[in-house]
């Protein structure tokens, strides 16, 4: 059986428009990211800590671990803490290039976990402050890294993409079903 270590309803989609049979059981590893590891890296390795978390206790099945982040510059853009936290965020992004990675893990029965990223440049409109204000006034944005879903409202706010999409809704969904086993494949 396949099970996702999250409980995210984007990566659940995904996983079933590629007509995968899963389970999810959110992980409640703690995230600790040790210092000095490269920005780009820190999805794989969250994404690691969660299928690890869940395949203690389900060690016969295949475990499906993924984090995603904004990076904008040199700062790791999480989700926000508060509603000004987001409009931070997104003035950071406005009218500037970020990558967007998201970090997979998957762990078969009885081996170690491979893991694998998928980078994807983002680009956004120059945005005002009322146009700030009026995306963090719909709550969109309290749930995701860097602030925004490319899959919601927060689509207008994209000029262009280069690269996996689905990157940036939070799982690449093709890298994926090419690392998963055939036994999970319907």
């Amino acid at each position: 059986m396949l099970v996702l270590a999250s409980q995210s309803p984007r990566r659940r989609e995904l996983l079933e428009l590629a007509g995968l049979t899963f389970t999810c059981i959110p992980s409640e590893a703690e995230e600790i990211i040790p210092e000095g590891i490269p920005a780009v890296e820190v999805p794989e390795y969250l994404a690691r800590q969660k299928a690890e978390d869940i395949a203690k206790s389900h060690p016969e099945d295949v475990i499906l671990g993924a984090d995603t982040i904004v990076i904008c510059g040199d700062e790791i853009l999480g989700k926000p803490k508060s509603e000004e936290d987001a409009c931070r965020m997104l003035r950071e992004l406005s009218g500037r290039t970020h990558h967007v990675c998201t970090g997979c893990a998957i762990i078969r029965p009885g081996r170690k976990a491979e893991t694998f990223r998928s980078v994807t440049e983002v680009e956004f409109y120059p945005l005002s402050e009322k146009e700030i204000h009026r995306y963090v006034k719909t709550g969109e944005p309290m749930d995701k890294a860097g602030a925004y879903g490319i899959q919601g409202r927060g689509a207008i706010l994209v000029r262009q993409i280069r690269g996996d999409y689905c990157t940036v809704v939070g799982l690449p969904i093709a890298q994926v079903w090419r690392h998963l086993p055939d036994s999970v494949k319907q």
